[in-house]
């Protein structure tokens, strides 16, 4: 017999990863994996979404264990707030990232395509 528990978001929509996380269905590293190979079901669909976007009333399976998501958006965890406010802080570094490499890359684009002056030789 499968165990059935609820667990309460406080945000909605939550990405399927960050639920399975916050849940402690599985560890840190292991949420995307499983999701990728299909072992997660949500609503009695496997699933290979990482950031599927998940509401209350929707069902996860994971290896016979079910859970009922819920809404209480007063109700926030500690743990919640952590795994959210952490993967907000690395999406802004990859984006940080990206246009400084954007930046440059345009510097240095502007930079090949402008044309020293020639000089004109002198004769002595």
């Amino acid at each position: 017999m499968s165990e059935h528990s609820i667990i309460d978001i406080c945000v909605e929509p939550i990405e399927l990863y960050k639920l399975l996380k916050i849940s402690n269905i599985v560890g840190d590293g292991e949420a995307k994996t499983l999701i990728s190979e299909g072992k997660i079901l949500v609503n009695k669909k496997v699933e290979v979404q990482k950031r599927k976007k998940i509401r209350r009333g929707d069902v996860i399976d994971f290896d016979g264990k079910t859970i009922e998501v819920a809404y209480t958006p007063d109700k926030k965890t500690a743990e919640f707030i952590s795994t959210v406010v952490s993967a907000n802080n690395k999406s802004k570094i990859k984006k940080r990232a990206k246009s400084k490499a954007r930046a440059i890359a345009a510097v240095t684009a502007s930079d090949s395509s402008k044309e020293r002056p020639k000089r004109k030789p002198t004769s002595v």
